[in-house]
């Protein structure tokens, strides 16, 4: 064991994805009347986020967040406990009020690449069988969080041997995507 913990998923080792899998359910962490969730699709785009926004365990440098159609989430129970943790950001992510866990989180502005997308942390489900972790982003903002930069290599080596390649931004296929985007919305890409 590593004397920092990347996430407790990803500490332990991440749970197979299942080819037949397509959805399950997520659960705050209260102990009783748990907001819950049900996700109707596998998720695409796992990573280890390392950017302040994102809600991650205790002690954990990386959350962990995927991807899905946002029509394919449906809150179940408790409702009323959920509150965007900041209206102003560009993910506004839906928390527990009484545990804090982010349970999904939705861009609203339709002009956005990822607009349609609901952002979640599967790292809540009873299920085993999502999609694993591919990449890690945005691994410089854990120094924002208080990681000394001189621990930095070491974070980088753990998560390449997991199979995490790190990145400052998101990963290469999903900045294409950014870019695409963009260049289609200004006329600049040619067909």
């Amino acid at each position: 064991m590593s004397a920092f913990s990347l996430h407790p998923l990803l500490d332990r080792g991440f749970p197979t994805a299942r080819s037949d899998f397509a959805g399950g359910t997520l659960e705050c962490r209260c102990a009783t009347d748990k907001v819950a969730l049900r996700i109707d699709a596998q998720t695409a785009y796992n990573h280890a986020c390392g950017c302040t926004k994102c809600w991650k365990p205790e002690g954990a440098l990386f959350s962990l967040v995927a991807v899905v159609p946002r029509e394919k989430v449906h809150v179940t129970a408790h409702p009323e406990k959920l509150r965007v943790v900041d209206e102003t950001a560009v993910i506004r992510r839906h928390a527990c009020k009484a545990c804090g866990a982010h349970l999904f989180g939705l861009i609203e502005n339709p002009d956005h690449p990822f607009h349609g997308l609901a952002f979640v942390h599967t790292e809540l489900s009873p299920q085993t069988g999502w999609a694993a972790p591919g990449f890690a982003a945005f691994v410089s903002s854990i120094i924002e969080s208080g990681t000394p930069p001189a621990r930095m290599g070491a974070i980088r080596a753990r998560l390449r041997e997991l199979g995490l390649e790190p990145y400052d931004c998101l990963s290469p296929e999903l900045m294409d995507m950014v870019a695409t985007h963009t260049a289609a919305r200004k006329g600049t890409l040619e067909a």
